[in-house]
């Protein structure tokens, strides 16, 4: 199979490959429903060496700078009480966490959680945290501009491996809000 966007020489659907992904990103492939049927969801695999950015692109393909999503997760924090959430941006931009963050969580403070935080939370490894499969109750900030995207390259819940998704299949998953301005 042919990856809809870059260069990969191993693009699978994602139900095929579930045993390439952390048990919660597989839980949420094997459950997928919604208008974008589950065969969209694609695995392409990656060297977790060349996985920065700058090499990455240069590896698998220069347009994938514009259609690549990093998957970010925040604490939300207000009156001694902690909100975690995920933000989804364009690479080419960063998560506007003390403005559009910090309103939508209802935060007097908003950060990034801290890596122990985000893997222990989420059961995904750092630098492939990825929106599918992240626990349902959870605020999952999606920038429009992602939904907007006919397909995104996001994390696969491993460093090695991405999965390409359409946009819009973001706004459907649990807890998705879409913002305008999330990614600065």
């Amino acid at each position: 199979m042919r990856a809809p966007i870059g260069h990969f020489d191993n693009a699978r659907p994602a139900h095929d490959c579930l045993d390439e992904l952390t048990a919660p990103v597989a839980q949420a492939v094997r459950a997928w429903h919604g208008d974008v049927p589950a065969d969209q969801l694609i695995y392409v695999d990656t060297d977790p060496e060349i996985a920065d950015t700058a090499v990455f692109v240069e590896h698998y393909g220069r347009e994938l700078l514009d259609e690549s999503a990093n998957c970010v997760i925040v604490a939300g924090k207000r009156s001694g009480e902690t909100t975690l959430a995920a933000c989804v941006v364009l690479s080419a931009t960063r998560v506007d966490v003390n403005g559009a963050v910090r309103k939508q969580l209802g935060a007097r403070k908003a950060s990034f959680a801290s890596m122990d935080t985000a893997t222990g939370e989420s059961g995904m490894e750092y630098g492939g945290i990825t929106p599918i499969g992240l626990p349902a109750d959870w605020p999952l900030l999606v920038d429009s501009r992602v939904v907007d995207t006919e397909w995104v390259l996001i994390g696969s819940g491993r460093r090695r491996g991405k999965l390409i998704v359409p946009g819009k299949a973001l706004a459907a998953l649990p807890g998705a809000v879409v913002i305008e301005g999330l990614g600065i």
